[in-house]
Order: C-alpha cells, then structure tokens, then sequence
C-alpha cells in the first residue's frame, strides 16, 4: 500500500511556496493542495515527478493537471464551506479532492468510464464522502442535483455549454477553457448576475485535452 510519508509532504510544502510565488493567494487553496497527497493519484512510475508543477500523464490518454493549474481554477470560484459544486471531467478525482478539502460538496462526471472507476476508488479509500461521481455526459451536467453554487469545467469545449450555464445559480460562477484549438484556449471566468444575463471573464491563456460530447465508447462497444 503507497503511503504519504514525511519526504512527500515536505514536498508538498516546497510545493505550496512555489504556487505562493506565482502568484497563489488563497490560503484556504493552498492549505488544500497541502493535504492533498498528489502522488497517489497518478502512476508510481511517474512519483518522482509528482509534486512538479507540470502535468502528468494518467490513464486513458488523460492528464492530471499541474498544481497550478488546479490551484487557480479553485481560487477563482470564490469558494465558501457548503456550497455545492459541479465539476465536469474527474480524470484523477485529484482536482475533487481538492475541491472537497475546501469544504464544498462535489458533484463530479467522468465519461471515460476506467477513470470513473479508479477514481470513485480513490476518493472512497481517502474518505472524501462530501465528493458524488458519475459515469456520463458532462456536457449534460447534472440537472436532478442543480442548481450549483459553482461549476468547474477541466477540459477544454468548443463553446460554453447552454446546458451547464442553466444549471447554474443566479450569483453563481462557471470557471471553463475555451477554445477549439490546442494552442488557443482561453480560461474563461462566467457569472450568472440574472436569470438570462451572465458576466465573462479572460482570466489567460489555458492548455487542457479537449471535452467531448457522450460517453466514450469502450473496446467492444457497438453503438
């Protein structure tokens, strides 16, 4: 069993100044990437690699986003304890675990369904209960659970997705890149101020793997 020794979470600790010194000011964020062992959410061969700030390859041809990353997608959503939280694309459920430090309740789907399973395992041995996750369409989000406080989008759509914006609260922020194109995505910060007027945000230049519609298909999968 792979355990989070004194070595990791000094790591951690050099970790959370390097984001302090790039820029990362929510304390309460940073606490969470903290607590959070990174290293048991990706591959033992890459655990050396694990508390760099740079992405990793996970399974599926999937990544687990680097720290900073995951560290600026949370501080701009604002986040206060009980609030409920959509995150659309669990790849790892690290960026969930985060969330769920924080004190919010996460509401989180994955359509690759390996990843739903190896990461409703490791939230479930972390003991992350506040954390939901299911197998399906994020592009449909989670209409029986919504309204959300917050949505979270980890890959990149084309548009923002009508969908997700009805599912979110009036006052309630949308955090999702933008973009077609690899090389110019945009993060994009959205408030929903009344019930068809909504607040954007260019909050940089953003890099993730693109979000695709449906489930995806499984190797002897006829449909």
């Amino acid at each position: 069993m792979r355990m989070d020794s004194m070595m990791h979470q000094g790591k951690r600790r050099r970790l959370v100044q390097q984001l302090r010194e790039k820029g990362i000011s929510s304390e309460s964020v940073l606490a969470a990437i903290q607590k959070v062992p990174r290293h048991l959410y990706i591959d033992s061969t890459f655990e050396a690699r694990a508390y760099l700030d740079i992405p990793i390859r996970i399974a599926e041809n999937q990544t687990i986003s680097q720290p900073y990353t995951v560290a600026y997608q949370s501080q701009l959503l604002e986040l206060e304890k009980g609030m409920k939280v959509l995150e659309i694309g669990t790849g790892s459920a690290y960026q969930a675990s985060v969330l769920a430090e924080l004190g919010v309740q996460v509401f989180s789907i994955e359509r690759i369904r390996g990843l739903y399973r190896s990461a409703k395992e490791i939230l479930q041995q972390r003991r992350y209960h506040r954390v939901q996750t299911r197998y399906g369409d994020g592009f449909k989000g989670w209409p029986e659970s919504a309204p959300f406080d917050r949505i979270i989008v980890t890959a990149a759509a084309p548009e923002i997705p009508n969908e997700l914006l009805q599912q979110l609260k009036i006052g309630g922020i949308l955090v999702i890149p933008v973009g077609k194109d690899a090389d110019n995505q945009r993060l994009v910060l959205l408030k929903r101020t009344e019930e068809d007027t909504c607040v954007q945000e260019d909050k940089g230049p953003a890099r993730f793997v693109p979000m695709l519609e449906g489930k995806a298909r499984e190797f002897g999968d006829k449909r």
